[in-house]
């Protein structure tokens, strides 16, 4: 399996290939941010993650994520198919590398819809991902988003707030930091941060190559 590394070097990838990590505590706004986001920026794709949770409503194996056992997420663990993985409220979720892979060898540069302890493990193994830590605009607010869901049971809501009084202590570990007061305002930004990365000095080397070789000497 061909893998992404630091080895390989963001240089080798298609167009930019920038890797970009969305993280937030539960009831944020995250996944309709993300949504909003892939759909309209041209060449932004999303890598679909592995979970041993069953599907919800509605989802569909390989669109919202691929749905497997907890005995075959364990043995891809074991042979090393994750960029990062995680258990969360009981159940694993990871982002394959052949996963991350494809979106970027597509052409596109790719958002990860993951978590804090997911974006540990994605910061340690590629560092020259960038990303982006979604805030509720304060904890009243993230229990009332909670509660109007109407989804979780009272007491799911409490280990979901008592997460995320863990989770915002993250807040520092991210490069961007988004307040989603507002679904649309939080998109923009969001955007903002995707289309500025790709005139990073980095992804723009071979552009510049053949420009300063027109200047000759």
């Amino acid at each position: 399996m061909r893998r992404l590394s630091r080895a390989t070097g963001p240089g080798t990838w298609p167009r930019g290939g920038n890797i970009i990590v969305i993280s937030a505590p539960s009831g944020t706004g995250k996944s309709t941010v993300v949504k909003r986001m892939v759909a309209s920026v041209a060449g932004l794709g999303f890598a679909i993650s592995h979970t041993t949770r069953p599907p919800r409503s509605g989802e569909q194996n390989g669109r919202e994520y691929f749905f497997t056992s907890a005995a075959r997420f364990k043995r891809m663990v074991a042979a090393g198919d994750f960029v990062e993985w995680a258990k969360v409220y009981g159940h694993l979720y990871g982002t394959t590398w052949n996963q991350l892979h494809h979106v970027l060898e597509g052409g596109k540069d790719v958002v990860l819809d993951i978590d804090v302890q997911g974006h540990a493990q994605v910061r340690r193994r590629l560092p020259e991902a960038l990303s982006i830590f979604l805030l509720p605009p304060s904890f009243p607010e993230l229990a009332r988003r909670l509660r109007r869901r109407h989804s979780d049971p009272a007491d799911m809501i409490a280990s979901r707030l008592a997460m995320a009084r863990k989770e915002i202590s993250h807040w520092s570990d991210y490069d961007y930091l988004i307040v989603n007061d507002r679904i649309p305002s939080a998109v923009q930004a969001a955007k903002t941060v995707v289309l500025a990365a790709r005139f990073r000095r980095q992804n723009q080397r071979g552009l510049v190559g053949d420009i300063c070789r027109t200047f000759g000497g």
